[in-house]
């Protein structure tokens, strides 16, 4: 059984799947899947309607396509991190998107990103469309805005785990996350 899954932990178990481990994949497994259920349970817990998609098929979801990735080149326990949040995102619109294309709905409100809950719910994924579409944009302008976003917003990590996944202090993070918001919020208004 492998020791405790502290991020240094994680690291080493990246680094061996990383050099083809097989036992890394099943370690790293056991390693992370409680870090990234419990951000899923807490992004899910803060949304209104009961949501067609439940955090553990998204934390299974992105951990399968994450280890079925032929290169495994994550540098450490930040960078693993990094990666699952831009692959929840892409699962959450995905999600949304299909749902979305069965039952049209009306317009798109004012995405509340100073709460970092999911907008995978029924009720909200005309905005979850919204807030993807304006980060693409973001994205073309400042993408370590964007990456911010997507790491607070999509991943649920605080500013100085995203501070650590973007090799920046945690003030530039803070800095650039309220420029972000700000940038967001007007766009999603007009």
């Amino acid at each position: 059984m492998p020791a405790a899954a502290g991020p240094g932990r994680i690291t080493v178990l990246v680094r061996q799947l990383r050099t083809g481990d097989p036992a890394a994949v099943a370690h790293l497994l056991e390693a992370i899947y409680p870090e990234l259920h419990r951000l899923a349970v807490r992004q899910f817990r803060r949304e209104r309607n009961a949501s067609t998609m439940q955090p553990t098929a998204l934390v299974n979801e992105t951990y399968l396509r994450l280890v079925a990735h032929e290169e495994h080149n994550w540098r450490d326990r930040a960078h693993f991190f990094g990666a699952a949040a831009n692959l929840m995102r892409r699962i959450l619109v995905d999600h949304a998107r299909a749902r979305n294309s069965k039952k049209r709905g009306g317009g798109v409100g004012l995405v509340p990103l100073d709460d970092a809950g999911v907008l995978a719910a029924d009720g909200r994924r005309e905005e979850l469309l919204a807030l993807d579409s304006a980060l693409t944009r973001l994205d073309a302008i400042s993408p370590r805005q964007s990456r911010i976003v997507e790491l607070r917003y999509f991943a649920g990590l605080t500013v100085s785990e995203v501070a650590e996944v973007l090799g920046v202090s945690p003030r530039a993070v803070d800095r650039e996350w309220a420029v972000a918001r700000a940038w967001l919020h007007r766009e999603l208004r007009s």
